[in-house]
C-alpha cells in the first residue's frame, strides 16, 4: 500500500469533530478504498472553538492556519474554519501556492472566492475540493461536475438550508408564529444567536452561486443572487397555501432563461405532490433537470457534524486515489462569464395575500390594478371581517378583510407595479404578501 495521505486540520468544532471520529471509526476500511491510509497529523483551532468530545492530544499543534497551510509534513489542507474571508482565505490560498491538495467545507469563501482559488488550484496542479460545501452529506457537487456531465443542464433548485427548512415544518404543524418557532430553534441549537445568515436566505445564496457555476459551467456570481428571507411568512400563508394545496419552502433555484442565467433565493409555494413538498424538518433536498437524465432528486441530511464529515471524507478519498478534477468542472479558464437574467422578468404563478379596507369600490380598485397590468387570477379567497385568520387578530367590527389570490402565469414585474399601485391606493392596511409559485 501507498504511504499515507497526511492531512492539516484546521478547524476541530463540529465537522472538523465528526472527521476526526469518522476517521477513527473507518480508517482501515478508507485506506483500502482508497488505497492509502488517510491520517490527520496536525491540527490547528482556538480552544474555545474546539470540540470537546475529540482527544487531539495525539497530534501536533500548529497555532497559526496559514503555518498549517504551509506545512512540509502535509499532503492536504482540511479547512473546517468558515468565514468567507480573514484566516480562512489566508490559509487556503497559502496551501494552493505551497503546492498543498485543499479539502473545504466552507460555501462562504468559494461564493465570492471561488474563481480566483480555482485558477489558483489549477496552476498549482492540486485539488480544491468542497463537497462538503452545500447540503451537508448530500453528494450533489460530484453528481454534477461528474455523474450529470453528459446532459445539458436546465436547472437546479432546492432546499438548501435546514434551520429555515425546521421553522417552516413546525410553523405548518403547529400553527405556531415565526418568532415563536425560531426562539425554540435557537434554544435546540437548530438555529444561531444570530439567526440573520440562515433566515436572511443567505447561506442558500452561498450554496446555490456554487451549485449554478458547477451546472451552468459560469463563474461563481454570489452578488446576482436574488435574496428574499423567510421572516415574513405567517400562519395565515402557510394555512392559506395549504388550502390551496401548497406547502411553503424556502428554495434557492438558479436556471437558464433566454436573457441569462437566474438565480433567486425566496419562500416558494410548492405542490403538495411534489418530492420537494415532503422534505420536513432540517433535511436537505437538491434536485437537477438534465436534457437527457430528466429530473434528479437527492435528499439527506444537509448539516451535522456526522453527515459533513462524510461529505469531506469522499474528497479525500479522491485526492488519495490521484482523482483530480478542475474544481467546478471546467477548468477556470474555460468558465464562462456570468450573464445575470432579468428578475422581474421572471414569470410564473404567484400568490398574493392582501389585507383589504371593507369599503366600496375597494376590490373593484384592486381588480383594476390587476387588470391594467394584464394579470389574470385564476382563485380568490375572502375571508370577511371579523373572521378568525391564524396570525392576525381582527376580530373588531369593520376590520380589513384578508384576500388570498394565485394568479395565471404573468411577470414579477406585472406583480410588482399592480402591488405598488394597490398600495398608493389606499386600499390595504399593510404591505401585500407576494409568494411565488414553482412548476416543479
Amino acid at each position: 500500500m501507498s504511504d499515507g495521505l497526511k492531512l492539516g486540520l484546521a478547524g476541530v468544532g463540529t465537522v472538523g469533530g465528526g472527521l476526526l471520529q469518522l476517521l477513527a471509526a473507518h480508517g482501515a476500511s478508507l485506506a483500502a478504498r482508497a488505497g492509502r491510509p488517510i491520517e490527520v497529523v496536525a491540527v490547528s483551532t482556538l480552544e474555545h472553538r474546539r470540540n470537546k468530545e475529540v482527544d487531539i492530544s495525539a497530534f501536533r499543534r500548529v497555532q497559526d492556519p496559514v503555518a498549517l497551510a504551509t506545512d512540509p509534513g502535509i499532503d492536504v489542507f482540511v479547512e473546517l474554519i468558515g468565514g468567507e474571508g480573514g484566516v480562512a482565505k489566508d490559509s487556503v490560498e497559502a496551501a494552493l501556492r505551497a503546492g498543498k491538495h485543499v479539502v473545504t467545507a466552507n460555501k462562504a469563501l468559494l461564493a465570492h472566492h471561488g474563481a480566483a482559488l480555482a485558477a489558483l488550484a489549477e496552476k498549482s496542479g492540486v485539488a480544491l475540493n468542497f463537497e462538503a460545501a452545500v447540503a451537508g452529506g448530500i453528494p450533489i457537487v460530484k453528481a454534477i461536475r461528474e455523474s450529470l456531465q453528459g446532459n445539458d443542464i436546465t436547472r437546479v433548485y432546492g432546499i438548501l438550508n435546514g434551520t429555515c427548512n425546521y421553522i417552516l415544518t413546525r410553523m405548518e404543524q403547529e400553527g405556531r408564529s415565526f418568532a415563536d418557532v425560531l426562539k425554540e430553534a435557537q434554544a435546540q441549537g437548530y438555529a444561531e444567536a444570530d439567526p440573520t445568515f440562515d433566515i436572511g436566505g443567505f447561506d442558500t445564496a452561498h450554496k446555490l452561486a456554487l451549485l449554478t457555476s458547477l451546472a451552468f459551467g459560469t463563474r461563481v456570481s454570489f452578488d446576482s443572487v436574488y435574496i428574499e428571507g423567510i421572516e415574513q411568512i405567517t400562519p395565515a400563508d402557510i394555512e392559506a397555501a395549504g388550502d390551496l394545496g401548497y406547502r411553503i419552502k424556502l428554495l434557492g433555484v438558479a436556471q437558464r432563461t433566454e436573457s441569462g442565467i437566474e438565480q433567486r433565493v425566496h419562500p416558494t409555494m410548492v405542490p403538495k405532490h411534489t418530492a420537494i413538498a415532503e422534505v420536513d424538518g432540517v433535511l436537505n433536498c437538491v434536485a437537477v433537470n438534465g436534457d437527457f437524465v430528466g429530473d434528479v432528486v437527492l435528499i439527506g441530511p444537509g448539516a451535522g457534524g456526522a453527515a459533513t464529515a462524510s461529505a469531506v471524507v469522499s474528497d479525500l478519498i479522491d485526492i488519495a486515489r490521484g482523482n483530480i478534477l478542475p474544481p467546478f468542472g471546467a477548468t477556470a479558464k474555460a468558465l464562462k462569464p456570468y450573464k445575470q437574467a432579468q428578475m422581474q422578468a421572471h414569470e410564473g404563478g404567484y400568490y398574493i395575500r392582501l389585507s383589504v379596507y371593507d369599503r366600496t369600490g375597494a376590490f373593484a380598485a384592486i381588480a383594476s390594478r390587476m387588470a391594467d397590468q394584464g394579470i389574470s387570477i385564476e382563485s380568490i379567497v375572502q375571508r370577511r371581517p371579523g373572521a378568525e385568520l391564524p396570525g392576525f387578530n381582527r376580530r373588531d367590527e369593520g376590520a380589513p378583510a384578508f384576500v388570498v389570490m394565485i394568479t395565471h402565469q404573468t411577470t414579477e414585474a406585472a406583480i410588482r407595479k399592480a402591488l405598488a399601485a394597490i398600495e398608493r391606493d389606499g386600499h390595504v392596511d399593510q404591505k401585500p404578501q407576494m409568494i411565488r409559485i414553482e412548476k416543479l
